[in-house]
């Protein structure tokens, strides 16, 4: 059963307090989709199964309360825990992962704490790294709460009115709408893919710019000089004795 089917499956009084789990545990750093629970979850406040107000108040709870627990875990196990988790999870925090995390944090600093609540990698990693590269916690706790309530308000409020439109329009273009819409989800996923892609491709090449330069490579078809020897010393020739 997929996350939104089983979201609807569970009565509405308790889906305020699953959005808030499911998405506190994907800050904490534990792999869980946190965007499609939260998105199904608006998609339904839409069609007046729950409230829009209360799934935006728990995803930003959610959110807010499981970065700052996952901060705490990341300032006390620091870089041997991702070091441990890589080695039994190499899917989810796998050198690379780990890589690409840490050069986003050098580059935006405390902002990617705010940045990462919209890229999923960040997403799980953004509390724990924060923890471990002894980030000051005034400037995580600015930046959780920001980008807490931008990502999980705006979301839920985007998706109930884009929902509400959407019901609205269907009634008299059904299949038309089914189009689009199909159509719209295709373009936009290869988009994100392809800017993904893309931003993953400059992470690594910044990455390789910053590398230390190994020793100089000998030039293509030529041996590898080796170093000059010192010239061994001559020895002083010999006086001949004189002739008596």
């Amino acid at each position: 059963m997929h996350i939104d089917a089983w979201i609807e499956s569970v009565p509405p009084g308790w889906v305020y307090a699953l959005i808030a789990l499911i998405i506190g545990l994907e800050s904490l750093g534990i792999p869980l989709p946190g965007e499609i629970a939260l998105v199904s979850a608006a998609l339904l406040s839409s069609r007046g199964v729950v409230s829009p107000w209360w799934i935006a108040i728990c995803a930003i709870l959610g959110a807010i309360i499981g970065d700052s627990i996952g901060y705490s875990i990341g300032r006390r196990g620091g870089k041997p825990l991702f070091e441990k988790l890589g080695r039994k999870f190499p899917r989810h925090f796998g050198p690379e992962h780990l890589a690409s995390a840490e050069r986003s944090f050098q580059k935006w600093g405390m902002w990617a704490v705010f940045f990462g609540r919209f890229i999923a990698l960040l997403r799980i990693f953004a509390g724990p790294l924060a923890g471990a590269l002894r980030m000051p916690y005034w400037k995580f706790l600015i930046a959780n709460v920001l980008g807490g309530v931008v990502w999980a308000g705006g979301t839920t409020l985007l998706v109930y009115h884009v929902g509400k439109v959407v019901e609205q329009w269907l009634k008299g273009f059904s299949w038309v709408g089914l189009v689009l819409a199909a159509l719209g989800g295709a373009f936009s996923a290869w988009l994100l893919k392809r800017r993904a892609a893309k931003a993953r491709a400059e992470d690594e090449a910044q990455g390789l710019l910053d590398a230390p330069p190994g020793p100089a490579a000998a030039a293509p078809g030529t041996a590898a000089t080796p170093a000059t020897a010192p010239a061994a010393t001559t020895p002083a020739t010999a006086v001949a004795p004189a002739a008596d």
